[in-house]
């Protein structure tokens, strides 16, 4: 791809749509960015801005690893991180036999041989568990399984309104405070990180697609967890321009916006697990902690 891409990102047509596991999302809008101060300010999440949305559907959950080995048994599809031969794993899961080096940014990072949506601490870790989200999947593999599903990435402002669940203006999914009635939420790092994990949620890595409870439009797990590419390309500065209607994001860019948190954020040093939250990476980034759900325009047919 060209320093500065311009691939369209795929959009079923009405008769290929498919809404299986999707849930609505009712027409509206929706203030759009960090009310609370609480950004980075090169993430770009200010100003505040209310948008306007059609209707629209987006899945209840991220795609699980049995829904993308269906999609790799039916194409044949190779992911990147597969051939490429490496991908990035967290260093308290690598088994040290598959690992090529640190990331020396990062060093909480490791390189790992053979390490995929398959296996996704390497090779010699164990399979990946089906009713978990797949990871390890680039957004160009994110486009590739939703042209096999009859589906396509949601918009910035689409997973945001959908993230939100109904309640305008709150820090997650389900008002303001981290923990409800002292209970977990999310699957986020509690303890010193990267040293030391509490587990206090449960989860090391990644967890089911379902752990924790749906917010206001039945989505599951839209904060912590794994990260969720969106349709979008990535600009710190596109909420001074985006339009009031139904906005898809600039029309160039060298990264694609990905939404949610993963299971490896805390506060000490990435609070992106906030629904206002944003990050990017390159279309063919892969790594231990990227997943996706897909969307549809609404109404549609289903296949």
């Amino acid at each position: 791809m060209s320093a500065a891409g311009t691939l369209e990102p795929y959009r079923p047509v009405a008769h290929d749509r498919s809404t299986a596991r999707q849930v609505v999302v009712p027409a509206g809008s929706v203030a759009m960015g960090d009310s609370f101060a609480e950004s980075d300010p090169g993430d770009g999440e200010t100003p505040v801005h209310r948008v306007e949305l059609p209707a629209f559907h987006i899945d209840a959950t991220a795609v699980t690893n049995r829904q993308f080995g269906r999609f790799v048994r039916d194409t044949g599809h190779v992911t990147e991180a597969e051939l490429l031969g490496v991908s990035a794993v967290f260093h308290l899961v690598a088994d040290p036999r598959d690992v090529l080096h640190r990331v020396e940014a990062a060093p909480w990072w490791l390189v790992v041989k053979g390490a995929s949506w398959r296996r996704p601490a390497g090779p010699h870790s164990a399979p990946a568990p089906p009713g978990h989200p797949v990871v390890h999947v680039s957004w160009n593999d994110a486009q590739a399984y939703c042209r096999w599903a009859g589906k396509r990435l949601p918009t910035e402002a689409e997973w945001e309104r959908a993230a939100r669940g109904g309640l305008p203006g709150r820090r997650f999914p389900w008002g303001d405070e981290l923990l409800l009635d002292g209970e977990w939420r999310c699957n986020i790092w509690q303890g010193r990180f990267p040293e030391s994990n509490t587990l206090a949620d449960g989860y090391l890595t990644t967890a089911p697609v379902k752990a924790f409870r749906p917010n206001g439009y039945g989505l599951w797990n839209v904060v912590g967890n794994v990260w969720e590419w969106c349709a979008d390309w990535y600009s710190p500065t596109y909420y001074s321009e985006s339009p009031e209607r139904d906005p898809r994001g600039p029309r160039t860019g060298t990264r694609r916006v990905m939404r949610g948190g993963s299971h490896l954020c805390h506060d000490s040093y990435c609070n992106r697990y906030r629904v206002a939250a944003r990050s990017a990476n390159t279309p063919d980034s892969a790594s231990a902690n990227v997943g996706f759900r897909c969307a549809n325009d609404f109404p549609n047919q289903a296949r």
